[in-house]
């Protein structure tokens, strides 16, 4: 083999390397899988994991991007040791992600490449992961939301400056400690017009006031309304106006009389399917869903479909911009401060037993999230 030859296979190799971080940055698991022979094998023994075959390498790619927030791949060069039509090297990795469930991590770690020549060019036979470093710390940053601005020099385009480190917007970080701070007027807008695409009645209301004036011609007099235990009911005097007095059957005050261990069944069904449930949410994401998170979830089942209809009041605080900042947003947030209330209530903490993600309502009318400009609740 010449010179040349060797040159333009080394060429080919590094275009290959290069095409697998690009196409798992794209998420375009066919190409992915292509760039493998047709028994290629994807090893990642750390997982572990073990493909083999573009097929396997293609439905393992998507099982594994399912779980994704976001994830970044900076691959760099190494050896390329070249025989005839085989040829073996090495690729650099440095990965950062987080997944939906809210685990994130830095790793740094090796491909052990083996690539093979054949008549659709060079390939990868095999592809073995080896992990040389992982920090599982929780990431500070965040996958920009629609409305983050990147702030270069020279390009600001505005009198404004850009913030110091330390002043950024807490609307758009999703960092714990912004999760009280109350989301911008276009956050807002833009959640209610993805709610409102998502199939829910979404209405965009100032303040509690305004919530508990609406709540009385949302439901009808005589209706059976089953109140989720929420400190935004509480605080706003929503769920004492809907308890007291005779104008609602209330079913939360009925239950609390009734004797569990006898009378389990009727309390499961009453808070299971009533004419209305009223209740707040953990989190409402930018793209229109709502997360509800419950140590019995005893309250799941009206949300997802029991109740003839449901209101959620939601605080403009729990607004986040994706499922995987919902999800910080009820362990690192919700969680702790639901705690404290009930070891001072019931002498025993909180706990995220159970979750629920409404995506959108297919029934037309059933669901109504009441999203206030103020913050509330947890």
């Amino acid at each position: 083999m010449n010179d040349f030859q060797e040159i333009a296979d080394r060429v080919e190799i590094e275009a290959l390397r290069g095409e697998f971080t690009d196409a798992a940055m794209m998420r375009d698991r066919a190409r992915l899988a292509a760039l493998f022979t047709p028994d290629g094998v994807l090893r990642m023994p750390n997982v572990p994991i073990e493909l083999i075959g573009r097929q396997e390498i293609r439905t393992g790619g998507e099982r594994l991007q399912s779980q994704w927030d976001f994830f970044v791949q900076n691959s760099h060069p190494g050896t390329i040791r070249i025989d005839g039509d085989t040829a073996t090297g090495r690729t650099y990795m440095q990965e950062v992600a987080r997944l939906l469930d809210g685990r994130s991590g830095l790793n740094f770690a090796i491909y052990h490449d083996t690539y093979r020549r054949t008549p659709q060019g060079w390939k990868f036979a095999e592809r073995v992961y080896e992990v040389r470093y992982v920090d599982t710390t929780p990431l500070g940053g965040s996958a920009p939301g629609p409305d983050t601005q990147a702030h270069g020099t020279g390009e600001a385009g505005d009198a404004g400056q850009a913030p110091d480190a330390g002043e950024a917007d807490a609307s758009t970080t999703g960092a714990a400690g912004d999760f009280g701070a109350p989301a911008s007027a276009e956050r807002l807008d833009r959640t209610i017009e993805a709610l409102r695409a998502n199939g829910f009645t979404a209405e965009l209301l100032d303040d509690t006031a305004a919530a508990r004036a609406r709540i009385k011609d949302l439901i009808p007099e005589g209706a059976a309304v089953f109140t989720g235990a929420s400190e935004t009911l509480r605080l706003s005097g929503i769920a004492q106006d809907i308890e007291a007095g005779d104008r609602y059957q209330a079913i939360r005050p009925r239950v609390l009389k009734m004797d569990r261990a006898t009378e389990f069944d009727e309390i499961r069904r009453l808070v299971a399917t009533p004419d209305v449930f009223v209740a707040s949410v953990a989190a409402v994401i930018e793209t229109g869903s709502l997360v509800i998170a419950s140590g019995s979830g005893s309250q799941l089942p009206a949300s997802a479909g029991g109740a003839a209809r449901a209101i959620w009041i939601v605080g403009a605080q729990k607004v986040v911009p994706d499922l995987g900042t919902a999800l910080r947003r009820v362990e690192e947030h919700a969680l702790p401060l639901e705690t404290e209330r009930a070891q001072a209530v019931y002498g025993q903490p909180s706990a995220v037993n159970r979750l629920l993600v409404l995506n959108a309502e297919p029934q037309p009318g059933r669901g109504t999230v009441l999203l206030l400009r103020e913050a509330i609740g947890f």
